[in-house]
């Protein structure tokens, strides 16, 4: 017994050894400060392969061929797709109508975004005021589709709020079917979501402000005009345009709301260029030519970011300055 004994002790030995060993390896190396964060990167990493870059590269390589559903045989085509995106009219008109759509609605929730944001800033002592900031930030929380088909009740022509009110003056309104009306009418819907979002953005902005240079500007009476130029503005700007950044690059791709409100009609007048982009690999199922203007997108998005971020640099160093 006691040679048995003797003889486990001696072959579990170098097996705890080892254990050891590779215990005292696993704690160096988490304690590494160059190691431990790639290793909590890793995971992050894997998932941005798989639903990051692998489906962007095959939407690279798709746009270079004739690939529909329609026709299951592939042409490598090389960039006639691009060619025909380029010169197609209808591309053109979407695309202008959806530069439309993003300067109108982010100018407008932005300029009024700012003003409340800035209303709320400034009267931290109001009665109701949480009361009031739930309420504004309840049309961010509901879901493009739930708005859309709130609105459309809103909006119809025979039982709807709007037009029952407008008959009351002896009138007769169809906003979603009148091709002068219907854009301003989804624009309007967009507008009332996503004021919220630049709201939060504003107090959020507002928020890192230093309160002693606030203190500072009271106590030598500067008027609030300077004070907001001065101090507020240099110090929110950042936090603004990046809400800015955000709500554009958002707004450049707006599809659920058009969708379900018009199709993109009457005719062709709420017709913006993610619904255009939908139909041709949905509905026509041209894979081909939808990566290639997908692709196209994609560059214009990463153009307003770099734009975006060039203009915040430039100001920053001409504040350093």
């Amino acid at each position: 017994m006691q040679a048995e004994s003797t003889e486990r002790i001696a072959y579990a030995a170098p097996r705890t050894r080892g254990l050891m060993r590779g215990r005292a390896f696993l704690v160096r190396l988490l304690n590494d400060i160059r190691v431990f964060p790639a290793l909590l990167l890793i995971p992050v990493l894997i998932f941005f392969i798989l639903w990051n870059v692998i489906p962007t590269l095959w939407m690279i390589g798709l746009s270079f061929y004739k690939y529909s559903l329609m026709s299951p045989n592939e042409r490598f085509l090389g960039l006639r797709n691009y060619n025909d995106i380029l010169n197609d009219v209808q591309v053109w008109a979407s695309l202008g109508r959806t530069f439309v759509w993003v300067f109108a609605g982010v100018s407008i929730q932005t300029a009024l975004g700012f003003l409340l944001g800035l209303l709320f800033w400034g009267s931290r002592d109001m009665p109701g005021r949480r009361i009031a900031l739930t309420m504004l930030f309840a049309p961010m929380i509901i879901t493009p589709i739930a708005a859309g088909a709130f609105f459309q009740l809103i909006y119809e022509p025979t039982f709807g709020v709007v037009n029952w009110v407008v008959r009351q003056f002896g009138g007769n309104v169809n906003l979603l079917g009148d091709t002068n009306l219907a854009f301003g009418a989804v624009l309007f819907v967009d507008i009332w979501m996503w004021t919220p979002f630049m709201i939060l953005i504003t107090l959020a902005a507002l928020g890192s402000v230093p309160k002693a240079e606030l203190e500072a500007a009271e106590v030598d009476r500067l008027p609030w005009l300077q004070r907001f130029r001065h101090i507020i503005l240099p110090n929110a700007k950042f936090i603004l345009m990046l809400g800015i950044l955000l709500r554009t690059i958002d707004s450049f791709k707006t599809l659920d709301l058009i969708y379900l409100m018009t199709r993109g009609g009457p005719g062709n007048t709420t017709d913006l260029i993610a619904l255009l982009l939908r139909r041709q690999a949905f509905e026509a199922l041209e894979f081909g030519w939808a990566s290639a203007l997908a692709l196209i997108l994609l560059l214009t998005a990463i153009a307003f970011t770099s734009i975006y971020l060039y203009i915040l640099n430039l100001s920053s160093k001409r504040q350093e300055a």
